[in-house]
């Protein structure tokens, strides 16, 4: 070698080391640095950090460093595993066993997660033998290609791309064409005969680069390219000449080197590191987070990094790309579904920059490809016997496959695929069901927003009753049912109360500005299968000037918005909705998962429609009737205040007796429409005040009497009594006041006259040949003597009106709910006097925790967010806590009476992961409301596989 060569080496690994030390100050401009050892985030904790409790597995003790970071595969041999998700990623993992399946895989290799969680633990850093080994991969992708890496006369460029054990399509960051720079791109451009080409990929790896890996603004590009189309008069990028792209080269380097204060580097290991990084950081963006959050993905598991030689679909009419299916994602049809581009890279199909072409049309363009194409991914869909979504690029009429995955689809076509897949013998029963998430079901069940249709999202809430409903709004109750007879209309209040269950029955909607998934909102919408989004504090409500503003926006009575319920989002305007269709397919589904369950499924359900559509749903009974809602009706509300404002016991009865028809007609109706299924009827609950007015209300009419009127003292003294009343009822804490039972012992004529209507229409459906099963629930229950009083009242009138009926072989059971923890710790005593518990889990919860449902969203997520508590207690049982008092009264109850009947009728008997807990405990079944009666049924399907799968491999193991 010649000085002068020697001179210009020496001089080149000097400006290497330059330009690595300048790249390095730009990174630590574009990103934060965590500390070194932050504390680890929770499974679903929307924290940026990402730190291990332990090494890896894989760690080496002597050094902390993984024993192997680095995963090949290529020519048709892979180092990796399909069943290494946790180490490579999915798509490392798929890459792999693509590769050792013969299907044609541009070499690469996989850095593994360990290195994302290192990189998190060592601020932001990546210790340097890793680094030696990347370049050590690198060399094996050489070796494969024959192409060199920053090689002037033959380079080899590869993409990296993300990788997590879960698919989250979009969420992280990918880099194309790595390798180029103002030689090797000279180099490309004469090897392909098509300098255009070569520029192409080098203005998207510049603009790539700067905004994935430096953080720069993509618009700052693609203005430049906006720019040279009008100055050039074109509207396709393709239309741009060489000269042009050198332009526009030129001019993103510049952009590069004015926002990070560094030139762009040249240097393609340099280049490589810091997009590895830039990938590794991803993991942690906003949309990465969000999407974890909402998938319940952990946070702490990281991302593998895959590095894969390119292979390019820009080269001409013989080149392309494209994704696809192996069935329709959208209906679950068994089609080869998908689109592509001829002349293009991936990014241009999934960006929209060109329309691109039904994936059937290729058998037209490439039919020689397309049928290739079609027997590499129905080889695959039985290999991974699931519907696979692939990635594909055509280079020169070469096929080359870059992932496959298992295919997002929407729940009418994962329930249809997974019976199809049974059918087609791919999949046995339990695996099919175990291909469902019960509250993927959700959105069989409600209506939904049409995907089609352009939204305009101006707030968001809890999503606390799934489906969607457009409407105009309206702010009391009274306006709700005047103006729903004619229209659409949702509710709009701070927070409901059972003074509105007819305005909430006449709405299609329900938005709160307060309350939790649990509020009053919540659970009644939930039972009515409404549309209801709640807690929304962004919602400024003013009822008295019919209007509510979110900053500056004012929606007026009348105006229209849109609620998801699903998701919490309340939009602008009206939206399109889709109605569900439940298919031959989810009935079958259905019935299979039947056939694995113990657990039986109950609902809620206060009327005879909402225990029709619990029935036609699967629910196995009532096993929660709350009579207090049949109480609000307009006909009704007024009787049920006279017995309130009654002076005498008289009086009071008087009253009482007009209520009794109504109640007999409530129930017989229920009992018709159950057809022979158990029905759990809970006696009055709620405080008396609770069916009163509001206090401003009565106040105002009193002040807005007519005197001329000829009923004015009639009316006068009567809203004085009313305003006295409601003085008297005023209780402090309401919730542990004059409520439940406690209304029962002090005017048993209340207990007495619902036991007459219950045990009346139970003869009378019974005598028209109808099996009737009533089972009378006492609420609140704290202690047995409480039990024994209601329990006689029961007895005494029930066995009186059987006596005289001809139907003396009707049976009953009494019973109580277990929602005061007192009653959990005395179950011993209680269970002797009573028939069955049902335990109210939320007033449970409330008491145990000392939280108020409707009060506690104020901080609850708040403690989910910063791992104080692993999940809201109000979805999902507390079962370390409040699980504790649960099992302690079952185990005392079934100590004194082995044969009870157990269940629970909280709105956690819709909550799969309380459903899993109530099997564990040998509760005998779950009550919930009748649009979650599918999902309970699922969920117990599914405690039921993997403890039956459980049992299997304990036996294998002795």
């Amino acid at each position: 070698m010649s000085a002068k060569k020697v001179a210009d080496t020496k001089k080149k690994k000097t400006a290497t080391k330059t330009k690595k030390k300048t790249v390095a100050k730009s990174l630590k401009k574009t990103v934060s640095t965590p500390k070194k050892k932050a504390p680890a985030a929770k499974k679903t904790s929307s924290k940026k950090t990402i730190t291990t409790k332990a090494k890896s597995d894989s760690m080496s003790k002597k050094d902390s460093l993984p024993k192997k970071s680095h995963y090949y595969f290529g020519d048709g041999k892979a180092e990796g595993r399909v069943d290494m998700r946790d180490l490579l990623g999915g798509k490392g993992a798929n890459l792999a066993e693509m590769c050792s399946t013969g299907v044609p895989v541009p070499p690469g290799f996989t850095i593994t997660t360990d290195i994302c969680r290192l990189y998190y633990e060592n601020a932001l850093e990546v210790p340097k033998p890793i680094d030696a080994e990347l370049e050590k991969y690198v060399h094996k992708i050489e070796k494969s290609t024959g192409k060199k890496f920053g090689d002037s006369a033959d380079p080899l460029l590869v993409s990296v791309r993300s990788g997590s054990k879960f698919s989250m399509p979009g969420m992280m960051d990918t880099i194309l064409n790595l390798g180029l720079n103002d030689e090797t791109v000279e180099a490309l451009g004469n090897n392909s005969g098509n300098m255009r080409f070569a520029l192409d990929n080098y203005r998207r790896f510049i603009s790539m680069f700067g905004n994935v890996v430096l953080s720069i603004d993509r618009e700052l590009f693609e203005n430049v390219i906006a720019k040279k189309k009008t100055e050039r008069r074109v509207k396709q990028d393709s239309s741009l000449q060489v000269n042009d792209l050198k332009d526009i080269v030129k001019k993103f380097k510049s952009i590069i080197k004015r926002k990070s204060g560094e030139p762009f580097p040249d240097d393609p290991y340099v280049q490589l590191r810091m997009s590895r990084d830039a990938v590794f950081r991803s993991w942690n963006t906003p949309r990465a987070i969000s999407y974890r959050r909402m998938n319940d993905i952990p946070s702490d598991i990281g991302t593998a990094v895959n590095i894969q030689a390119m292979v390019f679909g820009n080269m001409g009419n013989t080149s392309g790309t494209g994704v696809g299916f192996t069935r329709n994602p959208s209906t679950g049809v068994k089609e080869f579904f998908g689109e592509y581009l001829v002349n293009a890279q991936g990014e241009d199909v999934v960006a929209g920059v060109r329309t691109p072409q039904p994936i059937k049309q290729l058998k037209n363009d490439m039919p020689k490809i397309f049928k290739e194409l079609q027997e590499i991914t129905t080889k695959l869909e039985k290999h991974y016997r699931d519907i696979q979504d692939f990635e594909f690029t055509v280079q020169d009429n070469e096929l080359f496959m870059l992932q496959t995955r298992d295919g997002k689809r929407t729940v009418q076509a994962a329930v249809k695929i997974a019976v199809d897949m049974v059918k087609e013998k791919l999949i046995t029963k339990e695996e099919a069901i175990l291909r469902i998430e019960p509250n993927q079901l959700n959105h069989m069940l409600h209506p939904s927003l049409d995907p089609k249709a352009k939204i305009e999202k101006i707030a968001k809430g809890l999503p606390a009753s799934p489906g969607a409903a457009s409407g105009k709004v309206y702010f009391t109750a009274e306006d709700v049912v005047k103006f729903g007879a004619k229209e659409k209309v949702i509710l709009v209040r701070d927070e409901t109360n059972p003074d509105d269950i007819e305005g909430m029955n006449a709405a299609v909607g329900i938005l709160t500005a307060r309350g939790g998934m649990t509020s009053h909102a919540a659970v009644v919408a939930r039972g009515m299968g409404k549309c209801c989004v709640s807690g929304a504090e962004a919602v400024r409500v003013n009822a008295k000037k019919k209007q509510f503003q979110i900053g500056k926006l004012i929606i007026k009575e009348g105006e229209i918005i849109t609620l998801d319920g699903s998701t919490g989002r309340i939009i602008l305007g009206e939206v399109a909705t889709i109605e569900p269709e439940l298919s031959g397919e989810f009935n079958e589904f259905m019935e299979w998962a039947d056939s694995y369950r113990t657990l039986k499924i109950r609902t809620n359900a206060d009327t005879p429609k909402d225990a029709a559509k619990a029935v036609k749903f699967g629910a196995e009974g009532i096993g929660l009737c709350r009579t207090e809602h049949m109480f609000f009706a307009d006909d009704r509300i007024p009787i049920v205040q006279d017995m309130i404002l009654a002076d005498t016991p008289e009086e009071r009865q008087l009253a009482l007796d007009k209520l009794l028809a109504f109640q007999k007609k409530d129930f017989k109706a229920i009992f018709e429409a159950l057809n022979g299924l158990p029905v759990t009827i809970r006696t009055l609950d709620p405080p008396l005040h609770e069916f009163l007015p509001d206090k401003e209300v009565v106040t105002q009419k009193l002040a807005e009497l007519d005197y001329k009127s000829d009923t004015f003292e009639e009316d006068e003294e009567k809203l004085k009594k009313t305003l006295i009343r409601i003085d008297e009822l005023n209780e402090l804490n309401p919730m542990l006041g004059h409520r439940g039972c406690r209304l029962g012992i002090v005017f048993p004529e209340i207990t007495e006259m619902q036991t007459r209507a219950i045990i009346w229409s139970a003869c009378q459906v019974a005598k028209g040949g109808t099996e009737v099963y009533p089972e009378i629930m006492i609420p609140l229950v704290g202690h047995v003597n409480e039990f024994k009083n209601q329990k006689a009242v029961v007895t005494r009138i029930a066995n009186e009106i059987i006596g005289k009926s001809k139907t003396k072989d009707l049976k009953y059971l009494v019973g109580t709910m277990i929602e005061i923890p007192r009653a959990a710790l005395t179950a011993n005593e209680i269970a002797e006097e009573a028939d069955f518990f049902s335990f109210g889990t939320n007033d449970l919860t409330q008491m145990a925790m000392g939280f108020s449902r409707d009060d506690a969203g104020k901080f609850l997520s708040y403690y989910i967010d910063n791992g104080i508590l692993p999940h809201d207690p109000f979805v999902s049982i507390d079962q370390s806590g409040v699980g504790q008092l649960i099992e302690m009264a079952v185990e005392k109850g079934r100590s004194v009476k082995p044969k009870i009947k157990l269940g629970i009728c909280g709105e956690h008997g819709g909550d799969p992961e309380s459903i899993h807990y109530c099997h564990k405990i040998g509760l005998e079944y779950v009550s919930c409301s009748p649009f979650r009666v599918p999902i309970a049924r699922l969920a117990a399907a599914h405690v039921a596989i993997h403890e039956k799968s459980a049992k299997k491999s304990s036996k294998k193991k002795k």
